[in-house]
């Protein structure tokens, strides 16, 4: 089964951008559709983006146009890109794997990458 580390988190300012990046062992990334996810202290976890093996993608409403899901099959990861961050966007940032787009939370969740945004 695939296990998934995530990286890449920080403090960053508003209108700030950071890449996470998801690294699998175990099994190749490119035949699972994977998922970034997202939980703010308090409230539930959330789908932030997913992208199919084919490459099709989809996003939150409230990420659109700032947020980009990309898989590197070569070094079996997946990376998030968010730009023009907001506080709203504070969250522990989680990977996971599944079989399509609707559904991509199979796996065992991991540690997730703290994402600070603030000024």
């Amino acid at each position: 089964q695939v296990q998934l580390v995530e990286s890449g988190g920080g403090l960053v300012q508003p209108g700030g951008s950071l890449r996470l990046s998801c690294a699998a062992s175990g099994s190749a990334v490119s035949v699972y559709a994977m998922g970034w996810y997202r939980q703010a202290l308090g409230k539930q976890r959330d789908m932030v983006a997913a992208i199919s093996t084919g490459g099709y993608t989809k996003y939150a409403d409230s990420v659109k146009g700032r947020f980009t899901i990309s898989r590197d099959n070569t070094n079996n990861t997946v990376h998030l890109l968010m730009n023009n961050l907001k506080p709203e966007d504070t969250a522990l940032y989680y990977c996971n794997w599944g079989y399509g787009l609707g559904k991509t939370d199979y796996g065992p969740w991991g540690q997730g990458t703290q994402v600070t945004v603030s000024s």
